[in-house]
């Protein structure tokens, strides 16, 4: 999970802020609590060992903090782990341990040593490129997709996925030119009222999402803003005259290896990645293939003949989130507008 939330985030860059002119903060970009937020380095704030040092057979508690990160790694033997935490170690050699931490801006990294008495350090390994481990199944045959994945917005080891950078274009119809989002340097974004994503913009939050796969069904499960999904696989149709929503209609199918979700019935107030509104017309096509265990290759069609010349495909990998097992809680509180602490006094 992300160690910190918008509204804390946005907190501390009001107290970091706090002695900056305005022409200071011009230069730095657009100056919204939200926009600030994205552009804080990932940092560590303590990396321990206790104790430092064992005898032989015994353990030590490697414990870590960190804030604002992409990914969090420990070498040797751990691998990616959780923002804070804490594993017990039992080196059979003294063993220099060091936690990596990648954010937005860069990565930062610490060290700790765990001596083991009577023994010499052990050497540092080369890293290793580890063929990568099948895609697992369900037991009728079919690809088993449930895990937790990083959403599009970030990286996870450092590692870029499929279509992050690639640039979101949709041709407007003649007249349709409201329907693209113009804000100001100030504006918040669309994220800060907390207000539910609709798809694919789901997927476009720096926040886990969760599938859990079932016989007849699979439901997703998004971390922001606490949002879920029950999408029937067993041909259940859409209902003739869907009540709009702002997560759709959804229901799937599978193509071969490929499971793809139709959804329809949005209301109008979501917001579409690359800054565009919608109508009711709203039509989504999702297509979720496990290329490996590791990989889910993700395609969202959006198609809405009131706004869009065409419908226009979106193209992007979300990588398994290994060291997660559910989706953390989210609860929207407090969420104040901070732009007073940037004020200049």
């Amino acid at each position: 999970m992300v160690a910190l939330r918008w509204s804390a985030i946005a907190l501390i860059l009001a107290s970091a802020l706090a002695g900056q002119t305005k022409q200071d903060q011009a230069k730095q970009g657009p100056s919204g609590a939200y926009q600030q937020a994205a552009r804080l380095p990932a940092r560590i704030l303590d990396f321990k060992a206790t104790p430092a040092s064992i005898q032989p057979g015994q353990a030590a508690m490697l414990v870590w903090s960190t804030e604002n990160p992409n990914s969090v790694s420990i070498d040797p033997d751990l691998g990616s782990v959780i923002a804070r935490g804490s594993k017990q170690v039992k080196p059979s050699a003294t063993t220099t341990y060091t936690l990596t931490v990648r954010g937005p801006n860069g990565e930062e990294k610490r060290t700790v040593k765990v001596t083991v008495a009577g023994t010499t350090e052990r050497a540092a390994a080369s890293p290793k490129t580890a063929a990568p481990k099948p895609t697992p199944r369900m037991a009728d045959g079919k690809p088993d997709l449930s895990g937790v994945y990083n959403s599009s917005s970030f990286n996870f080891g450092g590692v870029a996925v499929r279509g992050q950078n690639e640039p979101i274009t949709a041709a407007l119809k003649p007249g349709a030119e409201k329907f693209k989002v113009v804000r100001g340097p100030d504006d918040p974004g669309q994220y800060s009222t907390c207000a539910p994503t609709g798809v694919p913009g789901a997927y476009f939050v720096p926040y886990q999402w969760e599938i859990v796969q079932g016989r007849d069904r699979v439901v997703i499960m998004y971390e922001y803003p606490h949002l879920f999904r029950v999408i029937p696989t067993d041909g259940t149709p859409h209902p003739a005259d869907p009540d709009p929503t702002w997560m759709g209609d959804s229901i799937g199918r599978w193509e071969g290896d490929t499971l793809v979700i139709d959804t329809i019935g949005f209301n109008d107030k979501t917001e579409l990645p690359g800054g565009f509104k919608h109508t009711e017309a709203l039509h989504v096509v999702e297509r979720f293939h496990r290329t490996d265990f590791n990989n889910l290759d993700y395609e969202a069609t959006v198609e809405d003949p009131n706004v869009f010349v065409k419908p226009w495909t979106i193209v992007r990998g979300f990588p398994l989130r290994p060291d997660l097992t559910k989706v953390d809680e989210f609860v929207c509180e407090n969420n104040h507008d901070y732009s007073k602490f940037f004020e200049k006094k």
